[in-house]
């Protein structure tokens, strides 16, 4: 059984360096609570294995300490469960912290009456895989087993609910893949632990042996459906990063194109500074980057050759490209144009259009712009 648990454990571990945060990328809410939890789920499993449950028996020198230690580690896990949902739903702030609070309130307590509960209890025969049936009918371990088994599964119903909820909503994607792994691991969780754990300990009380439930079916079914459900978490969660690194290179990519702009150009007012946008997530600096760019585009219009647009358009057309492909060329040969001639670069008077929207990619634009500044043309064409 010790190496179904270990293996539980180091898939848990790997899954937390998989996520692991770049140093350039900004920490999102979700990286914490994330890594967190699968590091728990690691020691959670790590602590069970009976080899780990001997080694800290014997380097303590008290019969059964592991037990309490690996029980407050499930209540851990199970409480990082709850609270990465809470982080995944998302939501005002004050709500988030609110709810964590909470949680973490809970589950302290129940991790300090389960300690409490152990050094009241009479558990002096070391047992390293039927802990749970043996000591079923021993006064305070009784309570503590039971506890514990109550508490894992509050926060699975807890985390059922919620994703059944929320599975009913219109959601696509990883989401929708992580939302049905959730359940599944949740389910075979419920199954098959806390229901063979159960069974187990209520046939002890009433006289019966099923302690192979508790031994031998319970464990598995709990490491794997711990994976399941943890894979489920961890899907979105790189989906999110995965996002979040695009924005950051999108970032990055038109960065040079607002410099091109923001010495011609009276918009905005006031650019944030750095230290004003280095906690912010990437998607929130890119949102604010292209509304600097397309306000101060806008500004630029008037410097705007209509002629410009049309040589690309006609250009464009002749080469074989589509309509689309050629109104984007000529929208792009108008603002290189118009950027060129409001830096002094190009000569003689625009002819603006009479109303300009911008449509084309902004990072096309600026890479766009980096091969002209690189080498500037005396006249932009197609």
């Amino acid at each position: 059984m010790s190496l179904v648990v270990y293996t539980a454990a180091f898939l848990l571990v790997v899954a937390a360096m998989l996520l692991r945060r770049s140093r350039r990328t900004p920490r999102t809410p979700l990286t914490v609570p994330t890594r967190a939890t699968a590091l728990l789920g690691a020691v959670c499993f790590t602590c069970a294995a009976p080899a780990t449950l001997a080694a800290v028996n014997r380097a303590t020198g008290i019969p059964n300490v592991g037990a309490p230690i690996t029980y407050s580690s499930i209540s851990a896990f199970s409480c990082s469960l709850i609270i990465l949902l809470i982080h995944w739903r998302g939501g005002p702030q004050d709500r988030i912290r609110r709810m964590v609070q909470w949680s973490i309130a809970v589950y302290g307590a129940l991790i300090i009456a389960i300690c409490v509960l152990f050094a009241l209890a009479d558990a002096r025969a070391e047992r390293l895989t039927d802990l749970d049936t043996y000591y079923a009918n021993t006064p305070y371990m009784r309570e503590m087993i039971v506890l514990y088994l109550v508490g894992h599964l509050a926060s699975t119903i807890v985390l059922s609910v919620v994703c059944l909820r929320w599975a009913r909503d219109e959601v696509t994607g990883l989401l929708r893949i992580g939302l049905r792994l959730i359940l599944a691991g949740l389910l075979l969780d419920v199954v098959g632990f806390e229901l063979a754990k159960s069974t187990a300990v209520v046939a002890r009380w009433c006289g019966y042996d099923l302690d192979v439930l508790s031994t031998t079916v319970a464990p598995p079914a709990a490491s794997l459906g711990a994976l399941i459900y943890s894979a489920g978490f961890v899907l979105p969660r790189l989906a999110s990063a995965a996002a979040e690194r695009q924005n950051l290179i999108n970032y990055r990519a038109l960065r040079p194109l607002w410099s091109a702009l923001r010495d011609l150009t009276t918009t905005p007012k006031a650019e944030p500074q750095w230290w004003q946008l280095w906690w912010q997530l990437p998607s929130s600096r890119l949102y604010l980057l292209e509304a600097n760019i397309h306000d101060a585009l806008l500004q630029l219009s008037a410097q705007f050759d209509q002629h410009v647009g049309r040589t690309a358009y006609a250009a464009a057309v002749r080469r074989g490209a589509t309509e689309e492909v050629a109104r984007i060329n000529s929208e792009k040969a108008m603002i290189i144009d118009g950027i060129l001639r409001a830096s002094g670069q190009t000569d003689g008077l625009p002819d603006p259009p009479d109303n300009f929207r911008i449509t084309l990619d902004l990072v096309d634009l600026a890479n766009a712009v980096n091969r002209v500044r690189a080498s500037p043309p005396d006249r932009v064409q197609a």
